[in-house]
């Protein structure tokens, strides 16, 4: 499904809390004029009530780390106004940073165990924790065709609301998270086999409505399409509203990663597949948008109308609330 971008407009669905609303954390240490902090968040909601998260590049929460961690874990406490973040020391965390060092890109609590995503691993590979992110193992196998940069679909706590029985993951169609692709790619796999690689299907087309799933990864067909724009992403489902929200950077080509300035798109559909229409755009965001951000179902109103992104703007683990206009 191709989408086309507004060449200039901002389309307004989402009203924005003002900008001096935004509660950041996690800024990291003053070194120069900026701060080092930390960036990426993907995020989910675990069964203890508390959501979990993985940051890169960064000194993590306060009391921040003496060192500086290519990949970090961490756990937030409370809600969108008051929320706490505490650092998790993990044995999957690393010291490699930039591209030299893997990041999570999705993060998911399902069956009890939180599954998180890997990309600069050549292209990405799959760990899970069964412990709260302190402890982590790994899949034997990885996606090596495309597949740079995935991202999990999460939906209400510990998978509650789910449309099925099955987790849903999207990536640019390119082997590097840090070069645009021209299309994203899906796949699906049951919520008890994500280990299993023989058990996940992806997407080939969709025919009137209705998705057509292959088990050979090169026949993936485009979920989306947008030519030299596709790249990291976030998404979650709002039970309030129906409908699922996708959250996309907008990268220049050969041109800086939005942490500090730039724009992004929002996008949603009825169902996981799609069709897409187009929520907000914005060439041009009023803070920098960030690498990737997510709305986390745990900060969502009832009726869906009201919720929070993460975003990690100026790399930092930044919070802003939206009003959806609907």
């Amino acid at each position: 499904m191709t989408i086309p971008y507004p060449p200039s407009e901002v389309i307004k669905l989402a009203r924005w809390a003002p900008a001096n609303e935004i509660r950041r954390s996690a800024e990291g240490i003053l070194k120069g004029k900026r701060y080092d902090g930390s960036d990426n968040w993907p995020i989910t909601w675990a069964d203890d009530g508390h959501q979990y998260t993985a940051y890169g590049d960064g000194h993590g929460f306060e009391p921040y780390l003496d060192g500086k961690l290519g990949l970090g874990l961490a756990r937030i406490e409370g809600g969108p106004e008051d929320f706490v973040g505490v650092n998790i020391r993990a044995d999957v965390e690393n010291s490699g940073y930039g591209p030299n060092g893997e990041k999570a890109s999705g993060m998911l609590m399902v069956e009890g165990v939180i599954y998180m995503w890997l990309r600069n691993a050549a292209n990405s590979r799959l760990v899970w924790s069964e412990d709260y992110c302190k402890t982590w193992m790994e899949a034997d196998w990885k996606f090596t065709d495309g597949w740079g940069c995935p991202t999990l679909l999460n939906f209400g706590q510990h998978y509650a609301g789910a449309r099925d029985d099955y987790v849903y993951l999207y990536s640019p169609d390119h082997d590097s998270a840090y070069e645009n692709g021209d299309r994203f790619v899906m796949g699906r796999v049951a919520k008890d086999k994500m280990r299993d690689r023989e058990a996940y299907e992806f997407l080939q087309s969709v025919a009137d409505g209705e998705p057509v799933w292959t088990s050979d990864i090169t026949q993936c067909g485009a979920v989306f399409e947008n030519v030299g724009g596709c790249s990291r992403s976030g998404i979650s489902y709002n039970a309030g509203l129906e409908r699922y929200l996708w959250w996309h950077q907008m990268r220049v080509p050969d041109g800086d990663n939005s942490r500090f300035s730039g724009g992004f798109a929002i996008y949603d559909a009825p169902e996981p597949w799609g069709p897409w229409t187009t929520v907000f755009y914005t060439t041009m965001w009023d803070v920098g948008p960030g690498d990737q951000a997510f709305f986390p179902t745990r900060w969502m109103s009832e009726d869906g109308r009201t919720c929070y992104l993460v975003f990690s703007g100026d790399d930092t683990f930044a919070v802003r609330k939206v009003e959806f206009d609907v």
